[in-house]
């Protein structure tokens, strides 16, 4: 059986040092390796040879690693993990929300990037094998073509809003903390839970007519989120999950204040 050729990874630094190592463990790992020192560098080669992954730094010469990510997502789904200095929470989040698919913070493990690259490239080759298709609050999406559209036409999501929907419409009415769908939605059994809250928050702005009172994704205070939308598989005379019901699960709209599963709402 003809095997398929290696992922390509394109590694963008301007640190030698990280980019010779970070390349080092991807090489072990299988991968083929491209290397960019600059933003204007890391488009070219990208243009050269289409990457299946991109790991970029947020502190570059020339044009920074947010600049970069917005041209990389413009011209099409290629997914991104971006590296950041420890206290960058503003950039991280805001890496998150024009479509970095997830981020490690320097220092960081080698080991550790590697495995969260494989991650997010298990999700990125997700097949027809994921099911029919599914509906909810007016939303298909259909997980084998990777599309999704409401009554507008198709939307744009990155990989991670669309997996995260596709969760919340594979589970109506039940409340998830915001630790279960880092678990069911990343892979991951720790990490910073800020990323799902940022994930919420673009998901409510592509698909809630209203993001500031959302219908579909409801906050359940003291728990997390719940998607509440009559998705297919879904009883119309069953009700919501227990989880969602009165007391600290009190759902609210506006999405506002007040806590969400150890975190602030999205």
């Amino acid at each position: 059986m003809q095997q398929s050729p290696p992922r390509r990874i394109l590694v963008v630094d301007d640190d030698p040092t990280v980019t010779e190592v970070v390349a080092g463990y991807l090489d072990r790992a299988g991968f083929t390796v491209d290397r960019a020192g600059d933003g204007p560098g890391a488009l070219e080669r990208a243009e050269a040879a289409p990457p299946d992954l991109v790991v970029l730094d947020l502190m570059l010469p020339g044009l920074d690693g947010l600049q970069v990510c917005r041209r990389l997502r413009a011209r099409g789904p290629v997914p991104v993990v971006m590296l950041t200095a420890r206290g960058d929470e503003e950039d991280r989040i805001l890496g998150l929300e024009i479509g970095a698919d997830d981020y490690v913070t320097k220092p960081f493990s080698p080991r550790e990037l590697v495995l969260r690259i494989e991650s997010v490239l298990r999700r990125a080759g997700a097949s027809a094998a994921d099911g029919p298709l599914l509906h909810g609050g007016g939303i298909t999406l259909d997980p084998g073509a990777r599309t999704v559209a409401d009554a507008r036409g198709p939307l744009a999501l990155t990989l991670r809003e669309f997996d995260l929907l596709a969760h919340f419409l594979r589970h109506p009415g039940h409340a998830f903390s915001r630790e279960e769908l880092m678990s069911a939605v990343w892979g991951w059994d720790f990490g910073d839970l800020s990323t799902v809250t940022v994930h919420v928050r673009r998901l409510r702005h592509k698909i809630e007519a209203d993001p500031a009172r959302p219908r579909m994704i409801n906050t359940v205070w003291g728990v997390g989120y719940r998607f509440d939308g009559d998705a297919t598989g879904s009883d119309p005379d069953t009700p919501a999950d227990p989880a969602a019901g009165t007391g600290s699960g009190t759902t609210s709209g506006d999405g506002g204040t007040g806590t969400d599963g150890g975190g602030p709402d999205a």
